[in-house]
């Protein structure tokens, strides 16, 4: 236990109602979670206002309540600490719990629009590469040492206690590295606050989340914030602080507007201080010629697409600036990343067609994939893919577009319709499709039922064909009204094929729209 008073040394403009001294034994944002000594922070969030869950937090035993405007009537004598913004206070309470453990880790912070768990994995692994203890936490996991551990439904980076708890825990396991993935809710939620980073790698910057951040300059100001994250100079003077841009993406310019720190730029620009020469892409993944100042190496990576040579550069970029990283390292360590679950990830139970599951889920990225898959594939494309309920409407018709230029058949699903009628999102999409020439029933369909939707492609594929279902990959649920109901997507794509093939049944899960 900790005594609430040393907590809040660091936390800006926080006035204390009560006595500082009390017990703390955790630190929580959910009133459920919430256990005799905690601290309960009483943040608004998207759903609810946090402040209305005080009374149940305090008599599950909380010992002090942290929350913003005037202390609450309910709150009796137990310790109440008035902020101006509870959700850094979280942050930066959480971080303090565990004795700041970001201070002695190299930290490396991942964000982008797409690409980012991809390339997040690469670094990872060219850090072991290495011969560091080099943690991961990513959109699908996070990694210490040979522990894996599963980070959540829907969620790209955990909350501000769970990220704090998984640093201590790193710390405690003997890890000096740590590659964090980070999204702009994470950001603007303040849920990496406190952390200082030592790296920040940013992927490309396109159409996404319009609908949490309002406009696409808000979404990129978002993403920009990470920046000023990037640790004071003074903390780990040993690492230097860099920010690792790519300078073909249209985000450059203004991320060097908000750059102060130290610049590593990549891609395939000639400006590039890290580019590739000499690429070679097919059906084995993508060989090229790393040039870093003087450094020149030849790289082969089996991850298939185009797009994954910005992500393996990027994760070039990153790494060669770090003490004790050489080529070798980078060559080996990108060479071992086979796949990432997810991406472009194929599913073989020995079919004359290629199945393929990949979480693109925005214009760009969907856009990526099936140019992609058009260079693996000898016959038709099929894609199958949706788009989430209660989120970016203005991507379905765009993403519908893409799709009926790109593919020759398209199969328009569900992809977590919350509580959005399911028909009109897809008629949404299909409007797209046919903008782009689509005939419905024709080169496209509308299938709502997920698992008859990759079964439809699945059935009709011939020889030398392409099916690739995007948008769901390594989640675990998709969402029906407020419920989550479990999903594999790649256990549904081995139930399909299975079925194609004649093979034993593999059980898959069902959804609300399984007739």
């Amino acid at each position: 236990m900790v005594k609430l008073s040393k907590l809040i040394e660091d936390l800006p403009g926080a006035q204390v109602v009560g006595s500082p001294d009390v017990e703390v034994t955790s630190v929580v944002e959910d009133s459920r979670e919430c256990t005799a000594g905690c601290v309960y922070v009483a943040r608004s969030g998207a759903v609810a206002d946090g402040r209305k869950f005080i009374p149940a937090a305090l008599k599950a035993g909380a010992a002090a309540v942290v929350l913003g405007g005037s202390p609450h009537a309910d709150a009796g004598s137990v310790t109440q600490v008035i902020v101006p913004d509870p959700a850094l206070a979280l942050a930066l309470l959480s971080a303090a719990l565990h004795g700041h453990p970001a201070r002695q880790l190299v930290m490396i912070g991942v964000t982008g629009t797409d690409g980012k768990t991809t390339t997040a994995t690469l670094i990872h692994a060219i850090l072991r590469a290495a011969g560091f203890e080099a943690g991961l936490i990513s959109t699908i996991h996070a990694v210490i040492g040979d522990a894996v551990i599963e980070t959540g439904l829907h969620v790209t980076t955990p909350n501000a206690p769970a990220v704090q708890a998984l640093l201590a825990r790193m710390l405690a396991a003997g890890i000096t590295h740590c590659v964090l993935e980070v999204t702009s809710h994470a950001l603007v939620q303040q849920r990496v606050a406190g952390i200082g980073f030592d790296s920040v790698v940013f992927t490309n910057i396109t159409h996404d989340h319009i609908d949490f951040h309002g406009t696409p300059e808000a979404y990129l100001a978002a993403k920009a914030s990470l920046l000023a994250l990037l640790a004071p100079r003074g903390l780990k003077p040993t690492v230097s602080k860099t920010a690792v841009l790519n300078r073909d993406d249209a985000s450059y310019a203004p991320l060097v507007q908000r750059c102060a720190a130290a610049r590593v730029d990549y891609g395939l620009h000639p400006a590039a201080h890290v580019r590739a020469a000499a690429v070679q892409s097919g059906a084995g993944g993508t060989s090229f010629e790393l040039q870093a100042g003087e450094i020149f190496c030849s790289v082969h990576t089996p991850l298939l697409g185009d797009f994954n040579l910005h992500n393996c550069l990027a994760a070039a970029a990153c790494t060669l600036q770090l003490p004790g990283v050489m080529p070798q390292a980078v060559q080996r360590g990108i060479a071992s990343v086979a796949a990432v679950a997810g991406r472009m990830e194929p599913i073989d139970a020995g079919q004359e067609f290629l199945a393929l599951v990949d979480f693109a889920h925005t214009p760009n990225s969907l856009r990526s994939a099936l140019r992609a898959a058009r260079q693996l594939c000898g016959g038709r494309l099929w894609v199958v893919f949706g788009a989430a309920g209660l989120r970016d409407v203005a991507k379905r018709r765009w993403m519908g577009a893409i799709a009926g230029e790109l593919a020759d058949c398209v199969v328009i699903t569900a992809e977590d319709p919350r509580t959005e009628p399911l028909r009109e999102i897809m008629e949404e999409i299909s409007s797209g499709c046919a903008a782009a020439g689509g005939v419905p029933n024709k080169t496209y369909w509308l299938v709502p039922d997920r698992a008859a939707a990759i079964g439809f492609a699945v059935q009709r594929a011939a020889a030398n064909d392409v099916v690739l279902a995007c948008g769901k990959a390594h989640e675990q649920s998709m969402c029906f009204g407020e419920v989550e109901f479990p999903w594999d997507e790649r256990t549904v794509m081995r139930s399909a094929l299975a079925v194609r093939l004649g093979h034993p049944a593999i059980p898959a899960p069902e959804l609300p729209t399984a007739l």
